[in-house]
Formats: structure tokens, C-alpha cells, sequence
């Protein structure tokens, strides 16, 4: 009982996430294994149907996201079970069952393949072929894809043209793929490394225009930079440093906030790019120039109260920047009330000054959906400011844990190979077999 209660004490928090259907139809929220989806198209909150014949999620859901034409949801996390929702029914239409726990999900812009990455560096290829959207597919299984050699993969993302699928991991690099015609066969081919960050990827995110239809990716990491990239050569335009430019130091200016980039969302139909950063009450917005190829800061939307830091952003086309705080495990309290949900307009005008001008915080009254939202996806218990700060915290120290890679000395690295439990069963193995056949020199 005493080990129970200590490995619940010890579970990393996890941050809530949000999605919003690319026609904003309906926003998902979810924090720990709770699901959460609202219908704006209905007005009224969904009832999830699961007849895919697996389990429930019951453990942290990771990686949440809509399909680009918005017929598909999928969920994923640390139970390792990856859920494939039509978003028509709000039913499940099947359950794939992961080796290990999942970092992150990716959905093919024909909506014919999911896929899904592993904490241990593979990503995992789903084929929906023969999907109505009406009946459960069964005993659909994942093909290995493409891998990261042991690297935790934190994002997916396929290009805005489908040709390539952009893999980023804790260690620094950003992979692009070529996205092949038959995936269940393995991607073989690496059209380009995207280096120069000097910490872990954090997350992805595409914009393109009429003009660069291609798209341009960008990317955050923990290094504090959001930066600008042409993938067909890996080359990088341009580095916005975030973290500076936002001046996230300490009251007395001797040493620096932590300040992450933990999400990226672009604004449909404009060149804005939405930065949540670790430290920072608010969120910071991009502007990219596609003709020059450049990054600059244009606003930063900090007012939405002391306790507001983003965990995850979300988008759709129209024009609206959903964002959602909170963290699940955290101790003591009660997961289902450590989220709230804001919204900011004024983001899908004409040019960079009506941006500056227009952009506002939505009231909760305002906010598509209303109060009855707001009490779907956040709960209906008020909580106090200082607990959100806490929560903030909590995700802090999980993802420093988690990406964060160790640094040993040689002396304890020796130490670390002699003990590995692999090397002990070899070990054990061979003792094993000279006992069986003595050196009878």
C-alpha cells in the first residue's frame, strides 16, 4: 500500500491539451485520461462512443489532434493505447495497441493513415483504408514507418501538401521524411536534417500561403528560440529568440526564467505563428514575412490573469486562438479541476497593425460555447489562482525530466554500463552456460 501511494506521489504531471476542428465544429480538451469535446456546431457537449472493443484511455492522455479535414480525432498516451474517433458520430472507431507509451500523433491530409510516435524513437503507420466512418475497424495494426534511434520523438507533422512527414526529438534534430506511396512498407527515404537548435524540439507547426503553397516550417525547442526553416534542403532562414525578446528574467535580473517554447499553433489564412513559452503569463505572437523569409515578434497577449501559462494552443479557420492551462497527477488535488480555457480574437485581419490594435482576450460569456463550454472542458469547480501556478510548475519539472537529457561523469557513466540490466541477464547467461560446459582444458 506504502509503494502505491509512493508511485502515485511520484507521477510526472501532465499537461492539458487542446484541439479545435479546422472549422471549429467542435473543440476537445484533455487532462490526464479525460476526454473532453464540445459541439459548437450543436451547442451541446459530446457523449463519446467507444465501439472499437478496446479499453478506455487510464493513464495520461499525451498527444491529442484533429485530421485536416476534420473527419478524424485521435488520442494517445501513456496507456499505450492510440484512439481513432470519427468526429461525425463521436464514435471510436478503433483502438491500436502500442509497444510503448506515445509522445505524439499525426494524421495524413487524405485522412488515410494515422500516425504515432513511441518513447522510443519509432514511428508507427496505421492504414484506414475501407473506413465509412459508421463501423469500428477491427484488428487494425501499426507498421514501423521510420525511427529515431532511441531519441524520445516530441512531434509530427505532415506537410501542408502531404509530400513529407517532419519528425522532431529530444535530441536537437528535426527529420524530414518523404511520406511514401506505400507506408506500411517503411519510409526509406530522408529528403532533409533541419540542425541548429541547441536543445530539445519542442513542437512543430507549418505556414504556407497562395504564394508558397509548399509551406515553411517552424519550429520550438528548449533552447528559447522559435526558428524559420525551408525543409526541402534543411536550411534555416531565421531564429526568433523568444526568450530574450519576451524579457523573461528574474526581479532582480541575476538569472534567467526558464522559458521553454512548449507550443506552436499558426493562424489559418494569415502569416501569424502563436508561442506559448514556459514562463510566460500569456502567449507571444510571430509575425513571418514568406517573401523575405523572416520572424519578428508582434504582440505580446498578456493579459489573461497572474496565473495563466499556456500548456497547449489551438486553432481553426476561423480566426480564433483557443488555449488551455492545467496538469493532471499533480498532488493533492483533484485532476478534474486544474484546466481553464481562454480565447483571443482579432487575430485573422488585413495587416500587422489591426493585429496590434484588434487582438482581445474573449470574456467567458463571449467564448463560442458560452458558460456550458467552459463547464465541459474545464470543469465546473472554481479553483484558486495559486493552484494553476502550481500546476505550471508541476509540467515544468516533468518536461525538464523527460527531455531534458542527463549529463554523468565518466567515472558514474562506467558504473551506469557495468549495472545495466541488460548486461547483468548476459551476464548471468554466460555463468550459466560455463556451468554447463566446463573447460575441460
Amino acid at each position: 500500500m506504502g509503494t502505491h501511494m509512493e508511485e502515485e506521489k511520484n507521477r510526472e504531471a501532465a499537461p492539458a491539451l487542446i484541439s479545435v476542428h479546422p472549422s471549429q465544429n467542435s473543440v476537445a480538451v484533455s487532462i490526464g485520461s479525460d476526454l473532453r469535446v464540445f459541439d459548437l456546431h450543436g451547442d451541446c457537449v459530446v457523449n463519446l462512443v467507444d465501439d472499437s472493443g478496446g479499453p478506455s484511455h487510464k493513464d495520461c492522455i499525451r498527444a491529442i489532434r484533429y485530421g485536416a479535414n476534420g473527419s478524424l480525432f485521435v488520442s494517445a498516451g501513456d496507456d499505450k493505447l492510440v484512439k481513432i474517433w470519427s468526429t461525425h458520430y463521436w464514435h471510436c472507431i478503433t483502438t491500436v495497441c502500442s509497444e510503448k507509451r506515445v509522445s505524439a500523433v499525426a494524421i495524413s491530409n487524405d485522412s488515410l493513415y494515422v500516425c504515432f510516435a513511441d518513447k522510443f524513437g519509432v514511428v508507427w503507420v496505421v492504414d484506414l483504408h475501407g473506413l465509412d466512418g459508421s463501423q469500428p475497424l477491427i484488428n487494425r495494426k501499426a507498421a514501423p514507418l521510420l525511427a529515431h534511434y532511441c531519441s524520445i520523438i516530441t512531434s509530427l507533422e505532415f506537410s501542408p501538401d502531404g509530400r513529407v512527414i517532419v519528425s522532431a526529438d529530444r535530441d536537437f534534430k528535426i527529420r524530414v521524411t518523404v511520406f511514401p506511396k506505400n507506408p506500411l512498407d517503411g519510409a526509406h527515404e530522408i529528403q532533409s536534417f533541419c540542425l541548429a537548435h541547441t536543445e530539445f524540439v519542442s513542437c512543430l507547426a507549418f505556414l504556407c500561403s497562395l504564394d508558397h503553397p509548399q509551406g515553411f516550417l517552424v519550429s520550438g525547442s528548449g533552447d528559447s528560440t522559435v526558428r524559420l526553416w525551408e525543409i526541402s534542403a534543411g536550411s534555416l532562414l531565421d531564429t526568433c529568440d523568444v526568450g530574450t525578446k519576451a524579457g523573461l528574467l528574474q526581479s532582480d535580473g541575476s538569472e534567467e526564467v526558464v522559458s521553454t517554447v512548449t507550443a506552436l499553433c499558426t493562424i489559418a489564412d494569415t502569416t501569424l505563428v502563436a508561442v506559448a513559452i514556459q514562463s510566460l503569463r500569456g502567449i507571444m505572437l510571430l509575425s513571418c514575412d514568406l517573401s523575405a523569409q523572416t520572424l519578428s515578434i508582434a504582440k505580446v497577449v498578456s493579459n489573461m490573469g497572474e496565473s495563466f501559462i499556456p500548456t497547449s494552443l489551438g486553432s481553426s479557420s476561423a480566426g480564433l486562438l483557443w488555449m488551455v492551462t492545467g496538469a493532471s497527477n499533480l498532488h493533492g488535488f483533484d485532476n478534474a479541476s486544474l484546466s481553464r480555457v481562454k480565447v483571443i480574437s482579432g487575430l485573422k485581419t488585413i495587416n500587422l497593425v489591426s493585429v496590434v490594435n484588434d487582438t482581445t482576450v474573449l470574456d467567458d460569456n463571449k467564448i463560442p460555447g458560452g458558460v456550458k463550454l467552459l463547464e465541459k472542458l474545464q470543469g465546473h469547480v472554481c479553483v484558486e489562482e495559486k493552484v494553476f501556478l502550481l500546476a505550471a510548475e508541476a509540467v515544468k519539472t516533468a518536461m525538464s525530466n523527460l527531455l531534458i537529457k542527463k549529463q554523468y561523469s565518466s567515472e558514474k557513466r562506467e558504473f551506469r554500463k557495468r549495472t545495466r540490466n541488460d548486461r547483468k541477464i548476459k551476464v548471468s547467461i554466460s555463468a550459466a552456460a560455463k556451468n554447463r560446459c566446463p573447460n575441460n582444458f
